[in-house]
């Protein structure tokens, strides 16, 4: 009887242990709820607009690197030139200092392209004395001047091309949270997926008699920038057909008249920076750290914004994000 009861006891517990795996597994297994799929969506979403602007910047700072690299290399071809001036006058000077004698001794200097080997030959030649010496400091001076600038130029191309690296990573990460948001959102049922990206509890219903008034430049973007409500968001976009958010704001004020570049980051040091107690409408808003979004002011404790792929331009509250502080373009 005993050892039937320890039977049924096995057997009891291995039912029961079953049981909790099963539950496990059916648990682990089991959709995200709406609120945790929001969360996650939100978050892929953040992380790919960081990747975005990050993007973004370092495209402004590639285009000024690109125009330094040209320059330096201009500057490098006329310093060569030069160069190039000089030691045609020198091999001139030596073949009046040898008129008539044997040029053995001088012909490899003479064939000789290389600034250095030219130099460091004409150095050792008996008929250095019978130079003139200012050609040769000339010469000297500007075999320096060249080396100077192949250093600039190789280290500009060094900078150039690990920048162009760095934004093939964050066009990477970019696609890979997206589609990390996409797989989330695309495990839904479909009602619960238009809850997640509906965001039905932040909408912001508003008219244009809501919007207190602006004057100026920024009167003039926020209405460009309402004209844009509902458009797509779209990485790397600046109009008409779809924005990323510092795409939308630079569209906005481009027909102010107000260049900003297309970077979240850099458009905070594009005016003076104002308190939230001071904000008026058109001021730039500015959320995360680091900076990674920024929308429009327009008043009433609103802002007008390309939020994520999922609502595209739209108005919502000025603290719907995390907020870090405001600029007015100038």
């Amino acid at each position: 009887m005993q050892h039937g009861r320890k039977v049924i006891g096995g057997v009891l517990a291995l039912a029961i242990t079953g049981g909790v795996a099963v539950f496990a597994a059916s648990s682990a297994d089991a959709k995200p709820s709406v609120e945790d799929a929001k969360a996650k969506v939100n978050k892929l979403y953040h992380e790919a607009e960081v990747a975005s602007e990050r993007y973004d910047a370092s495209r402004i700072r590639l285009q000024k690197l690109k125009a330094e690299l040209q320059n330096l290399q201009a500057d490098q071809a006329r310093q060569d030139q030069q160069l190039s001036g000089v030691r045609d006058q020198l091999r001139a000077a030596m073949l009046r200092r040898f008129e008539g004698s044997s040029l053995s001794a001088v012909s490899q200097v003479m064939v000789s392209d290389d600034p250095a080997t030219f130099l460091e030959s004409l150095s050792t030649m008996t008929a250095y004395d019978g130079i003139q010496a200012s050609l040769l400091s000339s010469y000297d001076a500007q075999v320096k001047e060249l080396s100077l600038r192949k250093t600039a130029v190789t280290k500009r191309l060094t900078a150039v091309a690990a920048l162009e690296e760095e934004q093939k990573k964050d066009k990477v990460e970019y696609a890979d949270k997206l589609s990390q948001a996409q797989h989330v959102l695309s495990s839904l049922q479909v009602s619960a997926r238009a809850a997640v990206v509906s965001r039905d509890d932040e909408r912001v219903d508003i008219s244009s008699a809501d919007v207190p008034p602006a004057s100026g430049a920024a009167a003039v973007a926020i209405q460009a920038g309402m004209t844009q409500l509902g458009k797509p968001y779209a990485y790397g976009a600046a109009g008409p057909d779809a924005y990323d958010c510092s795409g939308f704001t630079m569209w906005s004020y481009a027909h102010a008249g107000i260049a900003l570049p297309h970077s979240s980051s850099a458009q905070y040091y594009s005016g003076p920076h104002v308190a939230v107690s001071d904000l008026e409408p058109g001021d730039l808003v500015f959320y995360y750290s680091p900076i990674s979004h920024v929308g429009i002011y327009i008043g009433n404790g609103l802002i007008i914004n390309s939020e994520n792929p999922s609502t595209g331009v739209r108005i919502q509250g000025l603290y719907s994000m995390p907020y870090v502080g405001a600029v007015r373009p100038s």
